[in-house]
């Protein structure tokens, strides 16, 4: 029996990627004993991620494998390759408020993910790309180091990004 519609279009998950030139993402406020802590890239890809109530840990490997591979980042001769084939790095940010749907003039999350499932696959989805980009490194320049950092989940976070172009795509899973 084939699944209806309704069945097939629940989304588990949204994610927006930027083309990014560099990026700083603060990882850590400033307390009254300590810095900020940021997290730095250079040319690559900033995944923003915010996991949905029907996530489940194979939305989180689909987005990796799909993230990674998606042929958006333009390389020097301006052809489109995917952030592995750039050799770039990859900044993932947990971003809750891609969830949010809007009810009159406020917005509501109540279709995001409870914080300990969130958490959960957030940590796989980082786990995953580092491994991934780990596999890929055999196929790299080994004059550079491809680095991928990530946010801290569930707390407020301050982004800085460089662009090469508002080259933005929000992708549903």
């Amino acid at each position: 029996m084939a699944q209806s519609d309704t069945a097939t279009s629940i989304i588990k998950a949204r994610v927006v990627l930027q083309q990014c030139l560099s990026a700083r993402l603060q990882v850590q406020p400033q307390t009254e004993t300590s810095e900020a802590k940021y997290v730095e890239i250079g040319r690559g890809l900033v995944i923003y991620l915010c996991f949905l109530k029907e996530a489940t840990t194979e939305t989180a490997d689909k987005i990796v494998k799909t993230a990674l591979n998606i042929l958006l980042s333009s390389n020097d001769e301006e052809k489109l390759v995917s952030v592995l084939e750039l050799q770039g790095d990859v900044l993932i940010v947990p971003q809750a408020t891609l969830g949010g749907t809007l009810k009159g003039k406020r917005m509501q999350y109540h279709k995001n993910i409870d914080k300990e499932s969130g958490r959960y696959l957030y940590e796989r989805f980082v786990k995953l790309c580092s491994e991934a980009v780990s596999k890929h490194s055999g196929k790299r320049d080994e004059s550079r180091e491809v680095r991928v950092l990530h946010g801290t989940y569930g707390n407020r976070q301050v982004l800085k990004i460089d662009t090469n172009g508002p080259y933005t795509h929000m992708l549903e899973f």
